[in-house]
């Protein structure tokens, strides 16, 4: 099930859109839970089985534990905490989700030229483009680095919690930095920001699975907007 870009960024600004106005009720709870599983879904049709099934326990401990401290009239520090914790990531974590899918399922050639086809100014677009690729290239990094880690025996355990802040903290610290620059110096190699209108290969055509997710993400805001302040 392939997205138009412009639908997945339709998508996350109205999540985040949602997820900024609170639930005060089973139905305006409802709403954000379903509006969050269709990322969830989709990234279970890309077969990103790993990161879907980390979101959903992720999101259905913070909610039951959000409703079973809510529902509860007991006090204490420990409540406290894990009422705010919860509270947080059951607000944000929609909106994270949406654009985790986005940024691992769109590439970068599909994004330039939708952000294009929208006339977005090149400056934009370009940071945009870099933030996209510099995350999942920090990811893979850290993993190199905490590969060579235990190749040395520097884990968490055995003493060595100090060792493992030193190094793999600060090579990643270093990896960031360099990363950042040639992420910079491949998209102005690539003739990003250039004078000359940029092509592509890619065309980009909102399909029938577009309409009807640009429709239900419309209709769902829609309905939690009504339902929140009108009624």
């Amino acid at each position: 099930m392939h997205l138009d870009p412009r639908t997945k960024l339709y998508m996350i600004f109205v999540v985040s859109a949602v997820v900024l106005m609170t639930a005060t009720t089973p139905f305006l709870w409802g709403v954000r839970i379903l509006m969050t599983m269709v990322p969830i879904t989709l990234l279970f049709i890309e077969k990103r089985y790993a990161s879907a099934i980390r979101f959903l326990i992720f999101y259905g401990i913070a909610l039951a534990l959000t409703f079973f401290c809510l529902s509860e009239e007991s006090t204490g520090l420990l409540t406290a905490i894990l009422i705010g914790y919860c509270g947080i990531v059951v607000q944000f974590l929609p909106a994270m989700i949406t654009a985790w899918y986005v940024v691992r399922t769109t590439m970068i050639g599909e994004f330039m030229s939708a952000m294009q086809k929208m006339h977005v100014p090149d400056g934009i677009t370009i940071s945009l483009a870099v933030v996209m690729r510099f995350f999942p290239t920090i990811k893979e990094e850290y993993m190199s680095i905490r590969d060579a880690m235990k190749m040395r025996g520097i884990t968490f355990g055995g003493g060595n919690a100090i060792k493992m802040v030193e190094f793999r903290m600060i090579p990643l610290l270093f990896s960031c930095v360099n990363i950042g620059d040639e992420l910079s110096a491949a998209a102005i190699t690539r003739g990003l920001g250039g004078k000359v209108r940029r092509t592509s290969v890619v065309e980009l055509k909102l399909h029938v699975q577009d309409i009807l997710m640009i429709l239900f993400f419309t209709a769902s805001a829609v309905v939690f907007i009504v339902s929140k302040y009108f009624l």
